[in-house]
């Protein structure tokens, strides 16, 4: 995949079945200084479908590793954010899920910060 001038890769994966990268979906994390930091996920091989999503829009990470991700050293992260295209982005069996992880809530935090948002959590107490 190719991105424009200025833009440095942070982070790349892909997907991985029994712990090996044998799959057409690859994983980025992009960042172009002073303008923003993108997650993109590149599906296909002779047509693609890219998504993408602003980091700062992001405000929930949760991995998911079963059995079989922790033999072969893989997990899931969900992404949740507040954009209507893509409210759910899933980083599907990749390697290092837990660094990955603390490295995706950080970039948020600090992309959070950088643009002065914050994020309003709504509690349901019963009465």
């Amino acid at each position: 995949m190719r991105f424009d001038k200025g833009c440095e890769i942070i982070w790349k994966d892909r997907k991985r079945r029994f712990g090996l990268p044998l799959s057409f979906y690859r994983y980025y994390i992009v960042k172009k200084e002073g303008e923003w930091v993108k997650f993109f996920r590149h599906k296909g091989f002779f047509s693609a479908i890219i998504d993408d999503i602003n980091v700062y829009r992001c405000f929930d990470v949760t991995l998911f590793a079963s059995l079989a991700d922790r033999i072969f050293g893989t997990g899931t992260i969900e992404i949740s954010s507040n954009d209507a295209h893509v409210p759910s982005f899933h980083l599907r069996h990749i390697k290092n899920p837990y660094k990955v992880r603390d490295m995706i809530s950080s970039l948020i935090e600090i992309e959070r910060k950088k643009k002065n948002i914050g994020i309003t959590e709504f509690q349901v107490t019963d009465h």
